[in-house]
């Protein structure tokens, strides 16, 4: 029987998929007692293919952006799930952290980060609610409009 976040995900119509595999020298999470840190994920969709691609600011809308950030907040949920087995292990969402791949004069991150954010309050409820910090930066691998990374407190 499935639990009672991954409920919620299906209620959502969110299935989640196998986590990325790293492409360089790190791997996708590490837990330390009862913190996990899941490293950056980019907005890859199920397929593979990003879900917004350039920056904001210029080729990619705020609604572009918010939709990718919620894209890399699946794919935290993803490593979560590959890390713990059971996403009812989740006690608390700590941190996230966002980057937004941004032309210099853009100032609206935070609400691009939104994506990823309202996502983990859906999910999670009030144990969703988490610290922030949303930085504009001049690029991202594969030229991906956000890549989001995640401190979660788990049982």
């Amino acid at each position: 029987m499935t639990g009672v976040i991954e409920q919620k995900l299906t209620a959502q119509g969110i299935v989640l998929h196998e986590p990325a595999s790293p492409v360089a020298n790190y791997v996708g999470f590490v837990r330390t007692g009862n913190l996990l840190v899941v490293s950056g994920q980019v907005c890859f969709d199920a397929e593979g293919k990003l879900v917004a691609k350039g920056k904001l600011g210029a080729d990619v809308s705020i609604e572009q952006g918010n939709a990718a950030a919620r894209a890399c907040a699946i794919n935290l949920l993803a490593q979560l799930k590959a890390a713990l087995g059971d996403l009812d292990k989740v006690v608390r969402v700590v941190r996230l952290g966002g980057f937004i791949n941004s032309t210099p004069d853009f100032l609206d991150g935070p609400k691009v980060m939104n994506g990823a954010s309202d996502l983990m309050v859906a999910v999670f409820g009030d144990k969703g609610r988490h610290a922030r910090t949303t930085v504009g930066v001049a690029s991202l691998p594969a030229d991906a409009a956000v890549e989001v990374e995640g401190l979660f407190e788990v049982a």
